[in-house]
């Protein structure tokens, strides 16, 4: 037989502050019975739920359970910063650039906000959990502003559209006198992501049945169908779509291949009327730094959750795929600093939410999105890139499960296999090493 056990379940550090800022909601019940399918989904996360939608498009009328294991956007996809970036956005290259077909990558992320987009008018979401924004890379340093400058000369290479704001445009934006410049680039989508997810959920509930609290302990051949089995029921059918990230590994694939890393974030208690006329500038934007080991910042207004400031800087590796909590108050210490920093004016302003995110990228930048077993098919490893490649990779996903080919399908099933990493605990040791160095060099921004 067959079989697939999870050797870890997820484990998240810190409140979820998207989905906290939005209150409570009645979950889905949890999975409490045998039950069969045409289609099972493990993760409810950007790629589960976009992969069920896309089986529901396919196959209209599939029986198709979605499981997952806490509720929605509790999880990874509730804390990441809700930017769905549509032009190149490399997390391991000095100004995002990447190293592939840039004019693919972008028609490929805007497949996925168009897919959302569509998501948001068919199932009524709240349109201020979907913006259509753009952000800005911003720079506080010579060093930074030169890769404004050199991915600015990169993006009018592609015919793509940017705009250079000086200190004091910056300052009108954001309230901060932190930054000499900022590229500004119109793609973007500022999610509210819980908002987001938890919209998705509710919409697709008329379509398929959604198992919160339902954690997947594992799954094993049956006949010619996999029992997928959770803490309290189990789901028979022929097809398995894993939709987990980075604890694939869990389940036994891509074993020493997956780097497990966790950034972290937190954000404000609410601004009140006193605050924000001390801050100035606009009620809502969003910036990323221009050195990708920076800090990325974004303001929210009353209609994504409150007026409220999120920083979000640090990264550590942890292969055992759960942060600890000094990574968490030691982040939580550098992004108090980063916040006093950028805004004196409201040094000291509480945070409310402190949290880690887990993200998985491989050495290479690929993801898995294949058949990785006979009938098993994974939307995984995002690389960092979670709302936009995670909507990717779950409709390839479902798509090869139906046996559908399509331009995602071709990009991603055409990808090599993630690298091998070094061996541990020299792969845990080198690689922190290097992103606290690659923090320090980033320190100013």
């Amino acid at each position: 037989m067959t079989g697939h056990a999870a050797r870890h379940l997820p484990i998240h550090r810190g409140p979820a502050g998207w989905a906290e800022i939005l209150g409570p909601r009645r979950p889905a019940p949890p999975l409490g019975d045998e039950t069969t399918a045409d289609f099972v989904i493990v993760g409810a996360g950007f790629a589960g739920l976009s992969a069920a939608r896309r089986l529901t498009q396919l196959q209209p009328g599939a029986r198709v359970v979605v499981l997952e294991a806490g509720e929605l956007a509790e999880g990874a996809a509730g804390r990441n910063s809700g930017f769905m970036i549509d032009l190149p956005h490399e997390l391991t290259s000095q100004d995002y650039a990447g190293a592939g077909d840039d004019r693919a990558i972008i028609a490929l992320n805007r497949q996925a906000q168009d897919f959302a987009a569509e998501a948001v008018a068919e199932y009524g979401i709240d349109a201020n959990f979907f913006d259509h924004a753009g952000k800005v890379n911003g720079a506080a340093s010579a060093a930074a502003h030169a890769n404004n400058l050199s991915y600015a000369r990169h993006l009018e290479s592609l015919g793509e559209a940017s705009e250079m704001l000086d200190a004091q445009q910056m300052a009108e934006l954001t309230g901060s006198r932190h930054y000499r410049s900022g590229l500004y680039t119109p793609g973007t989508v500022m999610l509210q992501p819980a908002g987001y997810i938890r919209g998705l959920g509710e919409g697709l509930r008329r379509q398929v049945r959604l198992c919160e609290t339902s954690p997947v302990i594992g799954f094993a051949r049956q006949g010619r169908d996999w029992r997928v089995e959770t803490d309290r029921g189990a789901v028979t059918a022929p097809r398995v779509i894993l939709t987990v990230n980075g604890h694939l590994e869990s389940f036994g694939f891509a074993r020493g291949r997956l780097m497990q890393i966790f950034l972290f974030a937190t954000m404000t208690a609410a601004l009140d009327a006193d605050a924000l006329a001390r801050l100035g500038g606009q009620p809502r934007w969003g910036i990323t730094p221009s050195d990708p080991m920076g800090t990325t910042m974004r303001r929210i207004d009353s209609g994504q959750g409150g007026n409220r400031i999120v920083t979000r800087s640090c990264a550590a590796l942890r292969p055992g795929m759960a942060a600890t909590a000094g990574d968490l108050s030691r982040a939580a210490r550098v992004m108090r600093a980063k916040f006093d920093s950028r805004f004196p004016q409201l040094a000291g302003w509480p945070m409310e939410y402190a949290w880690a995110g887990h993200l998985c990228l491989t050495l290479n930048g690929v993801s898995v999105m294949r058949e990785v077993e006979d009938g098993v098919f994974a939307g995984c490893v995002q690389n960092g890139l979670g709302t936009a490649r995670g909507t990717l990779t779950g409709i390839g996903a479902a798509e090869l499960a139906c046996g559908e080919t399509s331009t995602i399908t071709r990009h991603f099933t055409t990808e090599p296999c993630p690298k091998r990493l070094p061996p541990r605990p020299l792969a845990e040791i080198g690689a922190n090493a290097i992103l606290r160095w690659r923090e320090w060099r980033a320190r100013e921004e």
